[in-house]
């Protein structure tokens, strides 16, 4: 009510002719979608191709998408205009968005879980260790904003790039005696690249697109970050919990009676349980569950390290991606429309 009340289009789309909803590629993109974002969430809970249901919702996925590129090539009046994806930027810029969206969500949400489960942290103060990262975009972002017009945005995106690539990488070094601060500099440096990232990226991809087609270019452009975050979140609590898996089996290799180190430490903890006066018994099942926990929480470590350094690869392939993307049309005295 308030949007009718409120809302005008502009003159350039108040005379265009009326014309009727697509209510089938509404359908459409509403079936695929949504059997993507149940498929992601899903996933890893009904382990992926082995349930029926997961089967199900990747077949509605691809014939759905299929159905919807379909309708919406050859429908008069498409409630989404894929043709913008003709152009180079703005197809580049979507999908630098869809990796940026994959890398960004997937690091938020790997970030509280190692604290908590690893670290100990309860959950607010997890949340609080969080918040430099939306401290270091809230300084990072006005100050683009503000000297982008003076150098070439593609400067700043590649250099918001390459420091989010090297926070991911100070995330990977980090270890299990890891402290607040040891966490509070990364993720500022990280919220600050991301300032460098947005604006740019945004006035870049948009920069080529028609007034009339601006509509429709940032629901794409906003549809691409959205999707790019389901699957990062999907993909990255994934490969950590597989990661997790295969490394207990090689860690646990080495925990066997020819290995004289695993050996001692495990006679030092049956030692330790007996001196607290468990039975000799109840000391040895003590004191192989303890061992089994320090292996489940250094693979566990592990799997957190070996993600962030697959992002930090992630994030690097990106930046010759940027050369492709042409400047946008400004001269430096004029002003960045940020659509």
């Amino acid at each position: 009510l308030m949007t009718r009340a409120y809302i005008r289009d502009p003159a350039y789309l108040r005379h265009k002719e009326r014309t009727g909803v697509d209510y089938w590629g509404i359908g459409m993109l509403a079936l695929w979608v949504g059997a993507l974002q149940v498929m992601l969430d899903k996933g890893q809970q009904e382990d992926w191709l082995g349930s029926n249901f997961i089967r199900w919702c990747l077949a509605i996925t691809v014939v759905g998408f299929i159905a919807f590129l379909y309708r919406e090539f050859t429908a008069e009046h498409p409630v989404v205009d894929l043709r913008v994806f003709k152009e180079r930027t703005f197809a580049t810029g979507a999908f630098l968005m869809t990796v940026v969206g994959f890398g960004l969500y997937g690091s938020l949400v790997l970030v509280p879980l190692w604290l908590q489960l690893l670290l100990g942290y309860p959950a607010l103060q997890a949340g609080i260790a969080m918040a430099p990262r939306g401290l270091g975009s809230m300084i990072a972002m006005p100050l683009v904003g503000l000297t982008m017009r003076k150098v070439d945005p593609r400067k700043f995106l590649a250099a918001g790039i390459l420091l989010c690539a090297f926070t991911l990488f100070q995330f990977s070094r980090l270890n299990l005696e890891a402290g607040y601060w040891d966490f509070f500099w990364p993720q500022f440096i990280q919220g600050m690249s991301l300032g460098l990232l947005f604006v740019p990226l945004t006035t870049i991809t948009m920069s080529l697109i028609s007034k009339e087609s601006m509509g429709n270019a940032t629901s794409l452009f906003n549809l691409t970050r959205n999707i790019g975050g389901s699957v990062g979140i999907a993909m990255v609590t994934t490969l950590n919990a597989r990661y997790q898996q295969a490394n207990i089996n090689r860690l646990g290799e080495h925990f066997t009676p020819a290995n004289p180190a695993a050996m001692g430490l495990l006679h030092q903890m049956q030692s330790s349980w007996l001196a607290l006066g468990s039975g000799p018994g109840r000391a040895g099942q003590q004191a192989v569950a303890m061992a089994f926990g320090m292996v489940q929480r250094q693979a566990a470590m592990l799997a957190f390290v070996q993600v962030f350094l697959l992002l930090t690869a992630m994030f690097l392939g990106l930046v010759p991606l940027i050369l492709i993307m042409k400047r946008p049309k400004h001269g430096p005295g004029e002003e960045v429309s940020l659509h």
